[in-house]
């Protein structure tokens, strides 16, 4: 399942994404905005879906758009388990899924055409954590600093 977002400047682009998605034979919760308010809250949508990918950090995905992509990714990273990454280009989404086990995609409305979201979803979506002894200590590291910082 891919839960998937945004505020009011990433609506028309989360609009064709999600068709795409479908498309492409994925499953999708959308969490909003279900309509174009240009006075809506990147945040209220950013914590739908944390809170979704949050319960299963392992397994679930998320993909939240905004204008900037700094909003989304601020909000979703406050939640324990999240691993938010705001990607902006193929190479740097293939990496956060190889080397951080992103969880979360965050994209920027903003900057990014839908032909370039497409590309960047589908190796996102289709890359795997690559295992490597030096990407496990980090995320463990990580996950200390949660420890320490989410009671």
């Amino acid at each position: 399942m891919i839960y998937l977002a945004t505020d009011h400047r990433g609506f028309k682009l989360k609009e064709e994404l999600k068709r795409y998605l479908i498309e492409q034979g994925h499953e999708v919760e959308d969490f909003g905005a279900f309509e174009y308010k240009k006075d809506d809250d990147y945040p209220d949508f950013a914590v739908a879906v944390a809170e979704k990918v949050a319960e299963n950090p392992e397994a679930h995905k998320g993909i939240l758009i905004c204008g900037s992509g700094h909003g989304m990714d601020m909000v979703a990273n406050k939640f324990k388990g999240i691993r938010a990454a705001l990607c902006f280009n193929r190479q740097v989404a293939v990496q956060s899924r190889a080397h951080e086990d992103a969880n979360v995609l965050i994209l920027a409305s903003d900057w990014l055409d839908p032909a370039d979201t497409k590309d960047i979803v589908t190796v996102w979506l289709g890359k795997q954590f690559d295992g490597a002894e030096r990407n496990i200590r980090r995320l463990g590291k990580i996950r200390e600093v949660e420890e320490r910082n989410f009671k």
